[in-house]
């Protein structure tokens, strides 16, 4: 499946009829990743956030250095950063399971430092659609992927490619499942399992240690 051209953007997150049937067959697609989405190289990000706005920019950017859920990122409000920690609230969370306080990363800092001080004045969204009183939508975000991505040639890529891309790299690294799965909030290690991706390569250094 392809898309015909690129959707105008909405600079205030306000989509029109045609563009949200255009983010419904992007959600729908996944190229032949069995519904995950791409984990992203150091290149992909960079690429990417180089055609994002401050705003764009700051929003998956802590998708990525949080490793949480799209939704998640956009229903911070701007009282939940502070000292050095973003909070992301109980209500906004996947099934409301509770709080989770996560410590904000060098990289992460100096994106979001970016974005604060581009605002006139802060809202009470960080980051507000069009009419102030809501966050931009999770559609908003899909649109603003999928137009970088299309300029970028690159496929198979969604919103929560950011936050699997997180998580498989502390797996990677070594971190315990338990400390990821505090990070990103799910329900059961299982869950968790869903969202690692194991490589060939993964697989030939394994059984290279028996």
């Amino acid at each position: 499946m392809t898309y015909i051209g690129i959707p105008t953007r909405e600079p205030h997150g306000f989509l029109s009829v045609r563009d949200l049937v255009i983010v419904k067959l992007y959600q729908s697609m996944k190229c032949d990743r069995n519904g995950q989405a791409k984990i992203l190289t150091d290149s992909e990000i960079t690429a990417i956030f180089s055609l994002f706005s401050e705003r764009d920019r700051a929003v998956f950017a802590i998708c990525l250095y949080c490793g949480c859920r799209i939704s998640e990122a956009l229903s911070i409000r701007a009282g939940d950063i502070a000292n050095g920690v973003i909070t992301l609230r109980k209500n906004s969370t996947k099934g409301k399971r509770g709080t989770r306080s996560l410590p904000i990363s060098p990289r992460l800092e100096i994106i979001l430092n970016d974005y604060i001080d581009s605002i006139a004045s802060p809202n009470e969204f960080l980051f507000p659609g069009r009419f102030k009183t809501k966050p931009l939508t999770t559609a908003y975000a899909d649109l603003v992927l999928r137009q970088a991505c299309d300029r970028l040639g690159l496929k198979g890529i969604s919103t929560h490619s950011f936050r699997r891309t997180a998580l498989t790299r502390m797996h990677l690294a070594g971190v315990p499942l338990r400390t990821i799965q505090r990070i990103s909030g799910h329900s059961s290690l299982a869950a968790l399992a869903f969202y690692l991706e194991v490589t060939d390569e993964n697989v030939r250094d394994a059984v290279g240690l028996i």
